[in-house]
């Protein structure tokens, strides 16, 4: 007895890929199909053609196609494995127009990151560079409220026959973030692989242009984030945020010791202690250490990197976060030679960096052989 295509299709579109999370049918993974006396032969591409994993698909397949056309049902399958997406040219660089890649990371949430990273960047403005900014804050992007954009969409463009997103400028610098993609009550659901294609896209699909710097805002912590960056591009090196105390210091040292790993090899610049001490607005010249002192600058000892500034705790730089304005433009206080001081400190090690260390290499990250660089 033979059976119809559309028969052995219906049956074997129960059967789900075990990586790909969908149906072999849906995924046009199943070819050549024919059938003969009760044999069904058809072949099938699979993502991981190891012997236990073809047993089990096997036994699935056989498992609904008995069930649709009957016990009687034989079944051979020709295996193969799905042709990986073939690799960018070696020739074809990520971001080839910008200079320097600056990661800024932080162990812990809460301890200001992103604070410091749009007043870094509106620095760099201010002293006469070119920069970029990418949010890959991917689940609580925050760029869009610091910039003052949030109601503000990305729109496409037309280069050289490919269309790009132009990305969103303010205060000089050019901003793209997930933010702009979902609304401010939106949560964003999504697993690894999907917010780590979605960083991707921020750097292949937008309009950058010319940049001195391009500084990427990390999510806090060690994830998949952060693999998906150094897969992406070559990252001149990380900046690591944190306050003085304790329990973000555990985290800090943690951060520093994923880019200082063999196979990921980010030079770190140095650390930024945000929230170093509290100064009231009525007595800028008084400090308080509510989170201890020289927390930082010890760690930093340790690590044999340099303190690259102290941003005190002061209400008016959550104030002009919250307004969309950047504390670093209010010119004369001690928010904003602070942040000053701070990117004239990031442009001396990034200068150092680039005179004294090898180009940064690109990280391929493997499911089977973990990091290796590329």
């Amino acid at each position: 007895m033979s059976y119809t295509e559309n028969q052995i299709l219906e049956a074997l579109s129960f059967v789900i890929e075990p990586d790909l999370k969908k149906d072999i049918v849906e995924l046009k993974l199943v070819t050549n199909i024919k059938s003969e006396n009760n044999t069904v032969t058809f072949d099938l591409q699979i993502n991981n053609p190891a012997m236990h994993n073809k047993k089990r698909i096997s036994e699935a397949c056989e498992l609904h196609l008995q069930r649709v056309l009957g016990n009687d049902t034989k079944v051979e399958i020709n295996f193969s494995a799905i042709p990986k997406s073939p690799e960018m040219p070696k020739s074809v660089k990520v971001l080839p127009q910008v200079k320097n890649i600056i990661a800024i990371a932080s162990g812990k949430g809460g301890v200001g990151k992103s604070t410091v990273t749009a007043n870094l960047a509106v620095a760099l403005v201010q002293k006469g560079y070119k920069v970029g900014l990418i949010d890959a804050d991917i689940y609580g992007p925050s760029m869009p409220l610091m910039f003052n954009v949030e109601d503000e969409r990305p729109m496409p463009i037309e280069i050289n026959s490919k269309s790009l997103i132009q990305p969103i400028e303010s205060y000089g610098v050019k901003l793209m973030s997930i933010g702009f993609f979902a609304g401010t009550s939106q949560a964003v659901v999504w697993r690894g692989p999907m917010a780590t294609k979605a960083l991707t896209q921020l750097f292949t699909e937008v309009n950058w242009g010319v940049l001195d710097f391009m500084l990427i805002d990390l999510p806090p912590g060690t994830g998949d984030i952060h693999l998906s960056l150094v897969q992406t591009v070559a990252v001149t090196g990380a900046i690591v945020v944190s306050t003085p105390q304790k329990v973000a210091l555990i985290d800090a040292q943690k951060a520093v010791g994923m880019f200082k790993l063999p196979q990921i090899n980010v030079p770190v610049l140095g650390f930024i202690e945000n929230m170093a001490y509290f100064t009231p607005e009525e007595l800028p010249n008084n400090k308080y250490y509510i989170f201890g002192k020289d927390g930082l600058k010890n760690l930093a000892d340790k690590e044999k990197l340099p303190l690259l500034g102290q941003i005190p705790l002061v209400q008016s730089i959550r104030e002009a976060g919250d307004a969309g304005r950047p504390a670093i433009l209010q010119e004369g206080t001690i928010q904003s030679n602070a942040f000053k001081e701070f990117a004239d400190k990031v442009i001396e090690q990034v200068n150092f960096r680039n005179q004294n260390l090898e180009e940064t290499k690109k990280v391929e990250i493997t499911t089977t052989q973990g990091c290796s660089t590329k």
